[in-house]
């Protein structure tokens, strides 16, 4: 009964899904250039503002790539592969944590006030934890500091690259259940690095990089390059 329930969902999402992905992918990169250039209070205030449509599309993405890897552990499941699946679901609750840290749980939605805790010792007073102080330090940037863009570019750029060719990494990614991006996902993860650059010293630029990676997992759950482990066929 499960397998026949897991038939009915296509291994990889047709194109007439992804390909408007990647048009609004594109056009929401190219559409806040300009506003970062010529016009970067609108850019801080507006567009990249806390609660801005920026910051709540990139917490819907991360959401919607959490729903999709618990897709695809269900899939794994299906086949058997108990342990890849559980290891999948992990990843999901992954997102879905720093899609509720992007929008603080929802505390500027339903109005409620942070703790006392939190108030003390949050930069920005928020319920959420990625903006808590240690000492002189924010928690996001001794933790996830310099280093983490350079993981997410290994995994965006420099392993769709690799994966053909090193048997080892084909294997390291069979045993972590890791999801491996197309070069067209490496592509948009470049053209994003790209557009980061042209927004030059614009405040909270770096909003346009996090929407950005949303979209970017988002498609490559939806069409992962080893479709084979989930039962598909795997294919460019």
């Amino acid at each position: 009964m499960q397998n026949q329930t897991l038939a009915q969902f296509p291994v990889a999402a047709p194109r007439n899904v992804t390909l408007p992905l990647y048009l609004f992918f594109y056009l929401s990169q190219a559409f806040a250039i300009p506003f970062a250039w010529f016009n970067p209070d609108l850019f801080e205030f507006v567009l990249m503002r806390e609660d801005g449509p920026y910051e709540y599309m990139t917490a819907l993405f991360l959401v919607v790539a959490g729903v999709l890897l618990v897709w695809r552990a269900s899939q794994l499941r299906g086949q058997g592969l108990r342990a890849l699946a559980m290891l999948t679901v992990f990843y999901a609750l992954l997102f879905f944590f720093v899609a509720g840290e992007e929008i603080s749980w929802g505390q500027r939605v339903f109005g409620w006030v942070s703790g006392d805790f939190f108030v003390a010792n949050n930069f920005q007073e928020e319920t959420n934890l990625h903006n808590m102080m240690v000492g002189d330090t924010q928690l996001a940037t001794s933790l996830f500091g310099s280093w983490l863009t350079v993981v997410l570019l290994l995994y965006l750029v420099v392993l769709p690259l690799l994966y053909p060719f090193a048997n080892w990494v084909r294997r390291f990614c069979e045993i972590l259940a890791v999801p491996v991006p197309r070069p067209r996902h490496a592509v948009l993860a470049i053209a994003a690095s790209i557009a980061l650059l042209m927004c030059g010293e614009a405040n909270r630029r770096f909003e346009l990089y996090e929407f950005a990676f949303g979209v970017m997992a988002t498609l490559i759950f939806l069409e992962p390059r080893n479709l084979r482990l989930y039962g598909g066929r795997d294919k460019e």
